[in-house]
């Protein structure tokens, strides 16, 4: 599996109803970040502050000029859902990810179990 190369088709491909906020990310936005929740209304993400309808992009997904990468404007404070993202190799897969190698699909367990350690520090954890 290689490193991400921030191409950007994860947050293309979710950013228009896609993604959610916890109800404690929201208020925490409203309180220290209202730049964010702005984009926020009746507990749905990424809506136009202006017209209240759905974004099709996020708001917070920046390219890279000249580099064809993007990058995320608010990424210590973007959602569960954003930090977490892939959960599983299908997902991947699904999605197109610049990640998956060969190999991956190959031996799809052994992908999985590299996944689950590149995000462990994205990932909630759960009690021993």
């Amino acid at each position: 599996m290689k490193s991400c190369n921030q191409c950007g088709k994860c947050c293309i491909k979710y950013t228009d109803g896609g993604l959610s906020a916890t109800p404690a990310e929201i208020d925490w936005w409203e309180e220290h970040r209202p730049e964010i929740a702005q984009y926020v209304a009746g507990g749905d993400i990424w809506m136009d502050p202006v017209t209240g309808h759905q974004l099709s992009r996020c708001p917070w997904l920046m390219e890279l000029a000249g580099e064809n990468k993007y990058a995320c404007q608010i990424y210590h404070d973007r959602p569960d859902d954003c930090k977490q993202y892939p959960v599983h190799i299908a997902e991947m897969v699904r999605d197109e990810c610049e990640m998956i190698e060969k190999s991956d699909l190959i031996d799809s367990q052994k992908a999985q179990r590299r996944l689950d350690i590149i995000m462990s520090d994205s990932r909630p954890h759960y009690g021993a």
